[in-house]
């Protein structure tokens, strides 16, 4: 019986840190969001290999909506493009979306 209360107390302490592992992620891909696209800003204006519209959308669309946004603003990159300038903005709606039911959740 006191191996299952080990196991047990493992798995919770497991599920404190899920909302540390989460921000931690949003952090890391919104900064490596933001890096592809300065880094394709910056190949555009040397006239070089660019980095693929659906690889940045997809970075957009797993959690890097924020930094993609700042830096389309920031950069005027691909902001004439409608998936971009429409896609990402739905993608922040969506992840404000999920965040906020999970704090809401959390809160339960």
């Amino acid at each position: 019986m006191n191996t299952y209360l080990k196991i047990a107390d493992l798995i919770g302490n497991f599920f404190t840190f899920i909302p540390v592992i989460l921000i931690s992620y949003l952090v890391i891909i919104n900064i490596v969001s933001f890096s592809m696209f300065y880094a394709d800003k910056q190949k555009a204006k040397k006239h070089l290999w660019r980095i693929p519209e659906s690889t940045l959308i997809i970075s957009a669309l797993i959690g890097g909506s924020f930094g993609a946004f700042a830096a389309m603003k920031l950069f005027r990159h691909k902001t004439k493009h409608a998936k971009f300038y429409i896609l990402i903005p739905v993608f922040m709606v969506l992840h404000i979306f999920i965040i906020v039911t999970g704090i809401i959740g959390i809160v339960r």
